[in-house]
């Protein structure tokens, strides 16, 4: 399915991501599609446009940077999800799921912060909650979308694996 380019920004960002577990053994895990996107439907936010060209580029300590200014005058879903998607891309697992979780604290029908945070779980071993958050996508797309597809794709290429 192609992404309309005014409301996502994919990336081709697969790859192999190592994880700390409890901050000691490291091992790697098999390859999780990323893309970045965002959930523009509310159209209240900030302009997200240099950060979604510095994500594309995989600038991700430029993203980084703006987003924390962002975070700091906005508190909006979109900034958040975007905020765990980068550091999530630099392995910075524990601190993306905090701002996944805010993501949807914020706006529990983000459907990209529950695709992300699935992809999240997924690269940490988590297969279990990934369902939970396919659960969600399940209940908020009942006649499907590209967050929905995309997470069932992720699982069942971790599965694969």
């Amino acid at each position: 399915m192609k992404r309309s380019f005014t409301n996502y920004v994919v990336l081709a960002a697969i790859g192999f991501c190592s994880v700390s577990a409890a901050g000691s053994a490291i091992s790697t895990l098999t390859a999780i599609p990323a893309f970045a996107i965002d959930d523009m439907a509310t159209g209240n936010g900030p302009d997200l446009t240099s950060v979604r060209a510095k994500i594309a580029a995989k600038d991700y300590a430029a993203a980084l940077d703006e987003l924390r200014g962002l975070a700091e005058d906005n508190q909006q879903a979109d900034v958040y999800n975007l905020l765990g998607y980068t550091l999530r891309m630099t392995g910075q697992y524990d601190t993306s799921l905090a701002y996944y979780n805010k993501a949807l604290q914020l706006q529990p029908d983000h459907k990209a912060a529950h695709e992300y945070l699935g992809e999240l779980y997924l690269q940490t071993g988590d297969t279990a909650k990934a369902k939970l958050q396919l659960a969600s996508l399940e209940q908020l797309c009942p006649a499907g979308c590209e967050e929905l597809t995309d997470l069932e794709e992720a699982i069942a290429a971790h599965a694969g694996n």
